[in-house]
């Protein structure tokens, strides 16, 4: 791993808070277009507003699993590809690297830095968990979170941080969710609180979570919003 200052280049870290699906989306999308057109390199952490279905790149809108399952759900479509998730009671991150950035030369790695900050992060929370370290086999569940990847987080078998990426032009975006505790909305998905005991909150996690992966992107240059530049693009994609 890389020690402060060892990457040149400057990694931006922000806590957003908590918004609509519709906003978070649009939001990593503008952070991915800086990354192609400015060079920006960003990272992320943020919360959903209410519960919510992202839809991968290629699902179709109508897809009648979503449907029937979620009919009452906000659903939103995101960046990356696969299949359905719902985010709830989950923190969620998404850095974004442009193609100056050593790391997208090889995007697993990416994965890898900072599936071990999160790991390292909850062990100081007393969560045990590691790297799946082996794909599951067996037809597909129709949510991700079923889905087995070998740098999943993993408690036992049980998967609680799952990531994605997009690339385009040479950068990368990673995104990702952290399950803290088991929605009512998916009840076989157990979360860290279920599976440990370990009530964890989004506001415990942030600070040390924006510094220690923060650390492996690059300098770290905390903001406490984008810039102006960032968030006039985001508002602009906000209007209907």
């Amino acid at each position: 791993m890389n020690a402060p200052g060892d990457l040149p280049i400057t990694c931006h870290a922000v806590w957003d808070g908590s918004h609509s699906g519709l906003r978070n989306m649009v939001t990593d999308g503008v952070l991915l277009d800086a990354a192609v057109q400015n060079q920006f390199c960003s990272l992320r952490f943020y919360e959903w507003s209410q519960p919510t279905i992202s839809l991968g790149h290629f699902q179709p809108d109508n897809d009648p699993v979503v449907q029937q399952r979620f009919p009452n759900l906000a659903q939103v479509r995101r960046l990356s590809g696969g299949g359905a998730i719902l985010h709830d009671r989950e923190l969620t991150y998404s850095c974004s690297l442009p193609a100056a950035h050593p790391l997208v030369r090889n995007p697993g790695q990416v994965y890898d830095i900072v599936h071990q900050g999160i790991i390292e992060v909850l062990a100081r929370h007393g969560v045990d968990c590691r790297m799946r370290g082996a794909a599951l086999s067996g037809p597909e569940p129709f949510l991700c979170f079923g889905r087995g990847d070998p740098r999943d987080i993993v408690i036992g078998n049980n998967k609680i941080v799952g990531s994605a990426q997009r690339r385009r032009s040479g950068a990368v975006l990673q995104h990702g969710s952290i399950l803290l505790s088991t929605s009512p909305h998916a009840p076989e998905f157990p979360g860290i609180q279920e599976l440990t005991g370990v009530s964890l909150n989004c506001e415990q996690l942030m600070s040390p979570l924006l510094e220690r992966i923060g650390r492996d992107l690059g300098t770290i240059a905390t903001l406490s919003q984008w810039p102006d530049d960032i968030l006039q693009r985001i508002e602009q994609r906000m209007v209907p």
